[in-house]
C-alpha cells in the first residue's frame, strides 16, 4: 500500500540529470488536475519550475495553473537573509564597540561549510509551518542526492546542536544568578532565540518523520550508477528514520522503439530494470517512458503526469 496519496508534504529526489525537476512538476500537475490545491517548492539551484512552466517563478508563491502554485528558493538570498536575521537578534545584546567585530566573525562564519544548507532548511521550515493550513498538497523538488540527504538530517543534527547551546546558557544562566542577582533569574534573550528555534526544529522534525504526513520520491533512470546512487541514499536515508517508500524509473525505453541500436539498448535496459526490482523490493516502482522529445512544454508534461496518476490514487499496489 502506498500512502503518498495521503501524504500532505512530498520530497522529490535523485541524481542529477534523471529527470528529478520533470517527474516533481508532473506529480505537482498530476494532484492539482485531481483537484487538490497544490505547491510546488523548488530548492535546486540550477531551478527549472520557471522553464518547465514557461513563468517566472520566484522567492514568493507564483500561481502556474488552477489548483497550483510554484516558489522557487534561492539559496544565496536566503543565506544572506539568514545572516541579517542572526545579526538582528544580537541587537542590544552586544556592547556597540564589539558589534563589528560580531558582524565580522558571522559573516565569515556565513561562508563555512553548510550554512547555505542552514539558511535554507530555515526557508522551508518556514514554507512547511506557514503554508500547510493553506495547501493539501506541498511538493519539495531537491537539489541532487547529497544536497538532499544533508537538507533532510538537518532536523535531527541542528536539535542535537541547539539542545547543547540550551544546556551552556541555562549552565551560565544559572551561575550569574547564584553568584550576581542574588538568586533572582536572569533574563537572557539568546537562550529565548535558542528556545523558539529548538520548538520549530522540532515542530518540522516530527512532520518529516511522520510517514502519515510526508512521503519520500526518488527519481532514477534505468543505469549503473543511478541505482547505486539510489540504493545508498535510501541507506542513509533510513539511519535517520526516513523511508523512501516510491521509485519513479523514468526514460525507459518503450516497446516501439525501434531499430539494432535501441535493440541493444534494450537489452541492457532489461538487466538493469531487473536489477531495479532486486534491489528495492520494498519499494513501490512506477515506471515512465523515454519520450520522443523533451517535456518542453506544458502539453508534454500532462502527458507525463498521466504516467504518475496513480500517486494520487486511494489504492496503489507495488
Amino acid at each position: 500500500m502506498n500512502n503518498l496519496h495521503r501524504n500532505k508534504i512530498l520530497f522529490v529526489g535523485g541524481k542529477g540529470g534523471v529527470g528529478k525537476s520533470t517527474s516533481s512538476a508532473a506529480i505537482a500537475v498530476a494532484f492539482a488536475r485531481a483537484g487538490n490545491q497544490t505547491l510546488i517548492v523548488s530548492t535546486d539551484p540550477a531551478h527549472n519550475l520557471g522553464d518547465i512552466f514557461h513563468k517566472k517563478v520566484q522567492h514568493e508563491k507564483t500561481k502556474l495553473e488552477e489548483n497550483l502554485w510554484g516558489i522557487e528558493v534561492n539559496p544565496n538570498r536566503e543565506s544572506k537573509k539568514y545572516i541579517e536575521g542572526v545579526k538582528d537578534n544580537l541587537q542590544g545584546l552586544v556592547k556597540s564597540k564589539m558589534v563589528e567585530e560580531v558582524h565580522r566573525q558571522i559573516d565569515m562564519a556565513s561562508a563555512s561549510p553548510g550554512a547555505d544548507e542552514a539558511a535554507l532548511f530555515d526557508r522551508l521550515i518556514s514554507i512547511i509551518l506557514e503554508e500547510a493550513d493553506h495547501f493539501d498538497k506541498i511538493i519539495f523538488d531537491t537539489a541532487p542526492t547529497g544536497h538532499t540527504i544533508r537538507l533532510l538530517t538537518l532536523p535531527e543534527l541542528m536539535s542535537v546542536w541547539i539542545d547543547g547551546m540550551l544546556e551552556r546558557r541555562k549552565k551560565i544562566n544559572d551561575n550569574y544568578t547564584e553568584l550576581l542577582n542574588d538568586g533572582e533569574p536572569v533574563d537572557d534573550p539568546i537562550y529565548e532565540i535558542l528556545q523558539k528555534r529548538r520548538e520549530k526544529f522540532a515542530a518540522v522534525r516530527e512532520i518529516i518523520l511522520d510517514d502519515k504526513q510526508t512521503g519520500f520520491i526518488f527519481v532514477l533512470i534505468p543505469e549503473r550508477l543511478p541505482i547505486l546512487e539510489t540504493q545508498q541514499a535510501i541507506k542513509q536515508l533510513d539511519k535517520h528514520h526516513l523511508h523512501i517508500k516510491t521509485l519513479i524509473v523514468n526514460k525507459v525505453l518503450p516497446d516501439h522503439a525501434d531499430g539494432a541500436f535501441l535493440q541493444k539498448r534494450r537489452k541492457q535496459e532489461q538487466d538493469y530494470l531487473h536489477q531495479i526490482d532486486q534491489t528495492f523490493p520494498h519499494q513501490q516502482t512506477i515506471k515512465v517512458p523515454l519520450f520522443e522529445e523533451d517535456v518542453a512544454d506544458m502539453d508534454k508534461l500532462s502527458i507525463f503526469a498521466t504516467h504518475l496518476k496513480q500517486l494520487t490514487k486511494e489504492e496503489t499496489h507495488k
